[in-house]
């Protein structure tokens, strides 16, 4: 995982609400500056992006292509955006003729009946360009102006549909390039299905926080096609908007059918007052809360975070402990600089503060029906889920071998190292073993050189483990090759940085 424990960047394998469009800040990679040193745009917080011409294309043929998306309607109702729910079961969309995002178009509208986990979306046969292929090379080009090209986007959709605006941040500077990022992700899973349709069934129940509708999706669709056709003028043509089409359709559908799901047995948010918060260094602070209603979860996940100080900012931090009796929460949030939300967090906050917590997502969470032992890498305030997991593994009660590398840049890092001992000298099955990166050192002689996956070679055999990673993103690409390297299959490495790695090709 990125290290959703903490604000060294946030991510979502889980997705947790990170946005195909998203109407608030809860996908960066790291934390952008305030509004008020704001040097990207030139313009006051809450003004519209600038673009290189005027955001109207009302009359373009992309954007009368989308009228059919703008036509559509939820059968059933839609999923509610107000905090108690009371949606319907069934947001499915009736679209005329069968080209709309239905159960149709889902299960293989314009591609020879796809099977509907495939989002209904297969390359064509036959040599002649699919979807995939059609889509791809559009995103290929429209990697050479996706600046231009998402501040287009939203100008356009805050000009067409000004009431959207204020699901957005303040702020725009740091959302312009998130559509980008997750049209790159969903474009580069395109042939997994399973690993596409849980990315945006995470997407769409963790939008419900923002109180997305679906009659928001064709709005959004309609200013995306727009984007698409003056932006990659190459490569944009009649198949490439029919293919674009299906392909919006059908993961609006996965979204919105996520969140109405999801509606069903959950609220869009849960208040959380903090009752503790604990300074453990200058930038590091331990904050458990407790949630106004039960909150459902499992250890190794995360969900996302919003402060009263920044709204519509949210942030993603793990969960530090494995679910307790009590029902109190606990995060590790590591101050970053120019980090609105982890600098309040840690700085800021208080014992008797609200905070907003998302719904839950990850799946960085363990097998209790294997024997296989755990291998767990945790870079900085990435410590946190792996806790959780050593919790949850001594919680059933049933021992296996749980190996811990905990790796920091100096031991003055190792802000748990204490707990995380703790834990090994109470139970004989977990070895714990601190990592410095500048070297040994009085405080902490017994911890090994060097960088984490380097330490971790030094050991094993690991095949017969499964690895768990938590840290920035950097670290859990490295670990990955490192573990594949040892023996351990990817089908058994386990960790929540989802996006960044795909968009990065890992």
């Amino acid at each position: 995982m990125t290290t959703m424990s903490g604000s060294d960047g946030a991510s979502a394998g889980g997705n947790g609400g990170r946005g195909w469009f998203t109407p608030a800040s809860d996908a960066a990679p790291a934390e952008r500056p305030a509004p008020a040193d704001d040097g990207t745009t030139g313009q006051p917080p809450g003004a519209a992006p600038k673009t290189a011409g005027a955001p109207a294309a009302a009359g373009t043929p992309a954007l009368s292509r989308l009228r059919a998306v703008r036509g559509l309607r939820p059968v059933a109702g839609a999923p509610g955006g107000g905090r108690g729910g009371g949606g319907t079961a069934d947001a499915r969309w009736d679209g005329p003729g069968g080209t709309g995002p239905g159960a149709g178009a889902v299960a293989g509208a314009g591609t020879g009946g796809a099977p509907a986990e495939t989002g209904g979306i297969v390359p064509a046969e036959g040599g002649e360009l699919g979807d995939a292929d059609l889509i791809r090379a559009s995103m290929a080009e429209l990697e050479r102006s996706s600046d231009a090209a998402t501040a287009y986007f939203y100008a356009l959709l805050f000009v067409q549909y000004p009431h959207l605006r204020e699901m957005f941040p303040a702020a725009m500077d740091g959302q312009r390039d998130r559509l980008f990022r997750a049209l790159l992700t969903a474009v580069r899973l395109y042939d997994d299905g399973k690993l596409l349709g849980d990315y945006l069934s995470g997407l769409g129940r963790g939008h419900r926080k923002y109180g997305t509708l679906p009659t928001h999706y064709p709005a959004v669709g309609e200013c995306l096609m727009a984007a698409l056709a003056r932006y990659t003028p190459r490569t944009w043509g009649p198949r490439t908007e029919a293919a674009w089409v299906r392909a919006y359709t059908a993961i609006s559908q996965t979204m919105i059918d996520a969140a109405a799901e999801a509606e069903r047995h959950s609220p869009p948010w849960w208040d959380a007052e903090i009752v503790s918060h604990e300074r453990r260094t200058a930038d590091i602070a331990v904050i458990t809360v407790r949630p106004d209603q039960p909150y459902p979860f499992r250890a190794g996940q995360y969900t996302s975070l919003e402060t009263p100080w920044w709204p519509r900012v949210w942030r993603h931090y793990s969960f530090a402990s494995a679910p307790r009796p009590d029902g109190l929460l606990t995060f590790h949030v590591k101050a970053v600089p120019a980090g609105w939300v982890s600098t309040a967090l840690v700085q800021r906050a208080r014992p008797g503060d609200v905070l907003r917590l998302g719904p839950p997502a990850g799946s960085m969470t363990v097998d209790h029906s294997a024997d296989s032992g755990l291998l767990c890498l945790g870079g900085g305030t990435g410590i946190a889920p792996i806790k959780a997991l050593v919790e949850d593994v001594a919680g059933r009660g049933r021992p296996r071998p749980v190996e811990v590398f905990y790796g920091a840049r100096t031991d003055h890092d190792l802000y748990d190292l204490g707990t995380m001992l703790r834990l090994q000298d109470r139970y004989d099955w977990l070895s714990v073993r601190p990592v410095v990166a500048a070297g040994r050192t009085p405080d902490a002689p017994d911890a090994l050189a060097g960088e984490l996956p380097d330490a971790v070679r030094r050991y094993g055999p690991w095949s017969a483990y499964d690895g768990y990673l938590s840290g920035p993103p950097g670290m859990i690409r490295i670990a990955v090759e490192t573990l594949v390297g040892l023996g351990i299959p990817t089908h058994r490495i386990r960790h929540d940085s989802l996006d960044e790695l795909v968009a990065q090709g890992a």
